[in-house]
């Protein structure tokens, strides 16, 4: 895929929405393309990260394991992206990555974040802000799930 059809697949994702061409270009210049066939688990849980994944094209199921039962956590696609706690924290992934589809992905590596912010200090910042702003994001979500299942919990206790 070249780089005008990368750009032109990930234009309406969030995670691009500050980019300009010449952003695209560079972290383009960085980032490896990554293509694996359905069924492959790109990620395993409890293996350590050392990169994130942004998906391009295909279907992503996110599984996570706890005690003999697999719970789906989401189906990524186009413009989605995983792993990106692996740029600032080398711990354990906290589930599988599966290719449901044929995917195509880029895998940006702390060392091409460190690349990016030495090069391209304005797209590197854009890409770190935008990460930045959907994690927070995520984690309201999680937040506000924990809060109301609590409020559940106590209204069954009444």
């Amino acid at each position: 895929m070249t780089h005008a059809e990368l750009r032109e697949k990930l234009r309406s994702a969030s995670l691009f929405r500050e980019f300009t061409d010449t952003d695209f270009a560079e972290l383009l210049a960085l980032v490896d393309p990554v293509k694996v066939p359905a069924g492959t688990i790109i990620v395993e849980q409890d293996d350590p990260g050392d990169a994130m994944f942004i998906v391009v094209e295909g279907q992503c199921r996110v599984v996570h394991h706890k005690g003999g039962r697999d719970i789906e956590l989401a189906m990524l696609q186009s413009g989605d992206f995983f792993g990106e706690i692996a740029l600032v924290d080398e711990g354990p992934r906290s589930a599988d990555v599966i290719a449901q589809t044929d995917t195509e992905m880029l895998k940006i590596t702390q060392a091409v974040i460190a690349a990016l912010a030495g090069v391209y200090p304005s797209a590197a910042f854009k890409l770190l802000v935008a990460i930045g702003r959907i994690m927070v994001e995520r984690l309201r979500t999680a937040n506000q799930r924990y809060v109301d299942t609590l409020l559940f919990r106590l209204r069954d206790s009444d």
